[in-house]
């Protein structure tokens, strides 16, 4: 099992940098791409583009803004859309499918339990592992 992100599996996570195109806007990670869907302002949308600003920092900024109405009903598919375009790109494609049949765990110490699981307790849904997973099925299929 892949318990989180950190060390040698730190490129599953979304902070990692990779070019992610969302309504045509092209992102320097997964992070900065989903952020900028939580909301319709241009303003935000090009900040989350620029390149000098971290997926750390677009994540802490994007608690302020004012999410699209029906943005937990989307959030999955944008995340999707983000997670096809990362593992469909290299080395992203090939270190996924050398992960084999590796359960993958976003594990994380910040409570997150809809992407994650919180590695204290164990709860959590594991959405983004879960996506994650089935990219590598989806790759193999193709």
């Amino acid at each position: 099992m892949i318990e989180s992100f950190r060390g040698e599996y730190a490129w599953l996570s979304n902070m990692t940098p990779v070019n992610i195109t969302y309504d045509g806007i092209e992102y320097p990670s997964v992070e900065h791409a989903y952020m900028s869907t939580k909301s319709h302002y241009m303003e935000w949308k090009s900040r989350c583009a620029d390149g000098q600003i971290s997926a750390r920092q677009i994540k802490a900024e994007s608690r302020g803004v004012i999410l699209v109405a029906d943005w937990h009903d989307i959030k999955l598919d944008v995340m999707r859309e983000c997670i096809d375009q990362k593992f469909s790109q290299e080395p992203y494609k090939t270190q996924l499918e050398e992960t084999g049949e590796l359960y993958i765990q976003e594990g994380n110490w910040w409570n997150d339990i809809f992407w994650g699981v919180v590695i204290k307790t164990g709860i959590g849904e594991n959405n983004l592992g879960k996506l994650i997973m089935q990219k590598r099925d989806d790759n193999r299929k193709q």
